[in-house]
């Protein structure tokens, strides 16, 4: 017997086995009415009436419904109501310029736009058929709790080759591509993240992590279907991340290596001991931590530190790296230095190197493809293997250990940054002859873009201007921290501008060209 997976089957288990249980306490703090805290059943009931509400409007399947939102109970809903019924979810990064999000709405061909109160008022002009934002005016349409409402949704026949969400990933090239998952790539990722990570009934999650960075990593599929009761935090704070772990009992929270160091640097300053201590655990990637961190995430914060590697295209668990039992008797440093690696293959995962040093991978998890950019498929899925773009090596103990990227991407705070898309802000200023944006290492966001710029002859320009240009076009998190003027920039014979020359001075040292 062949049953076709559907992320709604998490919702439909938790429903079942949980009816009664909290299963999702929304953000307090937030611009839209946050709802009261729902048990599985509710939020049953309200993802069915999202799917009716968009059967009322005319959405079909396979229709997209894209979102901009921060973490809330509205959004991780949607990941059933959505999907659950045969539409895509497009969820956009709602740090994103703009400019950016009208691309992604367009290129997506979204009919239906979902947008925090937050991001809304600049995003008035984008022609969509259906817009709303989020909140109690909105719930009357997209998760109605009249009697229509709670009738039962136009039924979808499961597909899991279908496709469930498209996530835009800034990947290499000043255009994003978004990344078709299928329901088959989510429900394996979810299934073997929650089994990897020893998920359990008892668990309680914090969703730090934003919702819309690779689905939140698959985890409001795999904790609803086990039964955890969820959290949504609407922007990271190292004091309220503490404070909701003893407040919620919270267990297990995914985040990257930025939101570490603000839980670190928050830790001296909490009045008491360490909520969590001994219980809590940390799931981190989007760049590989120092050992120094891992050491006082364990030292300081009493919690237990597991690593993952993984991309948007692979859904996005590859590998996984957790504390074994034959680390028990290590120190404490030998031990962090184990846990710097990004991990074993998950489950059902092959991996390999190949002869350029570029990280190769075959996995269920890995998307079906980019949405209408077949070349850009075909290259990425070569020889039947997913081509990461990352270098690495693979050790006697089969752990992958991430050295350097092929990609031209800088990650910043986990978040991927294209230097092609920064530099082309940059060249459309008045007065820039050349330009090249770096990746240099930093001990709070892992790396600091920084633009090196030629001016044209005769042009006043200054490192404040490049970066006041650079606010208006493009995401705050994509703009250079740091401009150096130079006289030239180093160029191989054919014109090839050197980028490893640029980034030596910034990494010597270092084992790694990544931080």
């Amino acid at each position: 017997m062949i049953v076709q997976f559907n992320v709604r089957d998490f919702l439909d288990r938790a429903e079942s086995a949980y009816p009664d249980r909290i299963g999702l306490i929304d953000e307090p703090a937030q611009p839209a009415e946050p709802w009261a805290p729902l048990t599985f059943a509710e939020m049953a009931a309200r993802a069915r009436a999202q799917a009716v509400g968009l059967d009322r409007l005319g959405v079909g399947r396979g229709d997209r419904v894209a979102v901009v939102s921060h973490n809330s109970s509205r959004l991780l809903t949607s990941f059933f109501g959505v999907c659950g019924w045969g539409r895509t979810l497009v969820p956009i990064n709602f740090r994103l310029a703009p400019a950016e999000i009208e691309y992604i709405v367009g290129h997506s061909g979204a009919s239906v736009l979902l947008l925090d109160p937050e991001v809304a008022p600049d995003l008035d002009h984008l022609d969509v058929q259906h817009r709303f934002v989020l909140g109690a005016e909105s719930d009357e349409v997209l998760f109605p709790t009249d009697a229509a409402g709670r009738a039962a949704p136009v039924e979808w026949t499961a597909d899991e080759n279908a496709t469930a969400t498209i996530n835009y990933t800034s990947g290499t090239t000043a255009r994003p591509k978004g990344v078709k998952l299928t329901h088959r790539n989510c429900w394996v990722n979810a299934t073997l993240f929650g089994w990897h990570m020893e998920l359990s009934d008892r668990d309680v999650y914090l969703h730090t992590l934003p919702m819309f960075h690779a689905n939140g990593w698959g985890m409001p599929w795999a904790t609803t279907g086990m039964g955890c009761p969820q959290v949504a935090l609407r922007k990271v704070d190292g004091t309220e991340i503490l404070r909701r772990v003893a407040e919620h009992g919270v267990s297990l929270l995914c985040a990257a290596p930025a939101v570490v160091n603000a839980v670190l640097d928050a830790a001296p300053e909490w009045d008491g001991p360490i909520p969590g201590r001994h219980r809590t655990r940390i799931v981190v990637a989007g760049a590989p931590p120092p050992s120094r961190t891992i050491e006082r995430v364990e030292a300081e914060l009493g919690w237990q530190f597991n690593q993952i590697y993984g991309l948007t295209e692979t859904s996005p668990l590859l590998t996984i790296n957790r504390h074994r039992s034959e680390w028990d008797d290590h120190d404490s440093s030998h031990r962090a230095r184990k846990l710097m690696r990004a991990g074993a293959p998950a489950i059902g995962t092959s991996m390999g190197v190949d002869a350029d040093g570029e990280v190769v991978v075959r996995s269920n998890t890995v998307m079906e493809g980019y949405w209408n950019q077949p070349e850009e498929t075909a290259a990425a899925l070569a020889g039947g293997w997913f081509h990461t773009g990352d270098g690495g090596m693979i050790d006697g103990e089969g752990h992958l250990s991430i050295l350097d990227r092929k990609k031209d991407v800088i990650i910043s705070g986990g978040e991927n940054v294209s230097s092609i898309e920064v530099e082309d802000a940059i060249f459309s200023m008045d007065g820039v002859a050349e330009v090249a944006v770096i990746g240099i290492p930093d001990e709070r966001w892992g790396e600091m873009v920084i633009a090196l710029v030629v001016a044209t002859e005769g042009a006043e320009l200054s490192g404040e201007q490049v970066i006041a240009h650079c606010r208006t076009v493009l995401a705050g998190y994509k703009c250079p921290k740091q401009v150096e003027l130079r006289d030239e920039l180093p160029r191989t014979a054919t014109g090839k501008l050197q980028k490893f020359r640029l980034r030596a001075p910034y990494w010597e040292g270092r084992d790694r060209q990544v931080n």
